[in-house]
């Protein structure tokens, strides 16, 4: 039967700390609420990214050039904010169980860097839908700077092309767009190292994500939720906590360290 927990951050820390303490290979599974706090808005709720922008799947990238700018002018805006955004205490928990080695690794679902600004090594962070640091070619996967994809846009108002005339785009995974293999292989040697799974700000609906926590559970892998709304994996968990996951993790600092 699943645990809900709520109402008080602090006792809820004292209870994940408990729940976790036999874990020697936690693996922690974060979407877009462990970086509010951190002043990056979440996908869904209400003036969310998708509140704010179009979806722009990469059939219609590869076809209009004005979806191409389009998409463009939101990766620009969404770099401006992770330039400037800062860990906060949930990315930190994270990473001090990884120095620890009581954690192999985070698989996350943001493409913001935080936990790599949080001290985290590339190895420990599989960014499952890629990342938003730099950009990509489509066609022979050259890497590209966002800076100067950027000063291209404004000096000429055209989509990028790569040298080899391929079309540029932000090294996000977009609607349509297969998880590359060495990622989802990745992905998949995390959650079967995994003693405990904990899933963090995620509302767990995006797949194939989520079925990753299916793997685990297939295992018998104790399956953990830090999250305010109801997600599909709640029955499926043993405990679910549903506080401010950040004063959360400020507690369990304040506890531990």
């Amino acid at each position: 039967m699943t645990e809900s927990i709520g109402g008080n951050p602090a006792l809820a820390a004292e209870q994940l700390i408990s729940l976790l303490s036999a874990g020697k290979s936690i693996v922690f599974f974060t979407g877009a609420g462990i970086s509010t706090r951190s002043g990056i808005p979440d996908f869904r709720s209400p003036g969310g990214i998708w509140s704010r922008y179009r979806i722009i799947a990469l059939d219609e990238f590869r076809a209009s050039e004005a979806a191409r700018l389009e998409d463009w002018e939101r990766r620009f805006h969404m770099a401006a904010l992770f330039a400037t955004a800062k860990p906060n205490a949930a990315h930190d928990w994270i990473a001090r169980l990884v120095r620890e080695g009581r954690s192999s690794g985070v698989i996350t679902q943001n493409i913001d860097g935080l936990h790599q600004k949080a001290g985290m090594a590339e190895a420990n962070v599989v960014e499952f839908h890629g990342t938003g640091a730099h950009a990509h070619c489509l066609s022979c996967g050259k890497r590209h700077e966002i800076n100067q994809m950027r000063a291209l846009i404004e000096s000429k108002r055209i989509a990028p092309r790569c040298d080899c005339g391929g079309l540029v785009k932000a090294a996000v995974i977009s609607f349509g767009e297969a998880i590359p293999d060495d990622v989802f292989r990745r992905a998949e040697i995390l959650i079967d190292s995994a003693d405990f799974m904990v899933a963090i700000g995620t509302s767990l609906q995006v797949w194939p994500a989520s079925g990753l926590l299916e793997r685990g559970l297939v295992r018998k892998v104790p399956l953990i939720i830090l999250n305010r709304d109801v997600t599909p994996f709640h029955s499926k968990s043993i405990a679910v906590f549903t506080d401010d996951l950040t004063e959360i993790a400020e507690n369990i600092v304040k506890l531990l360290f």
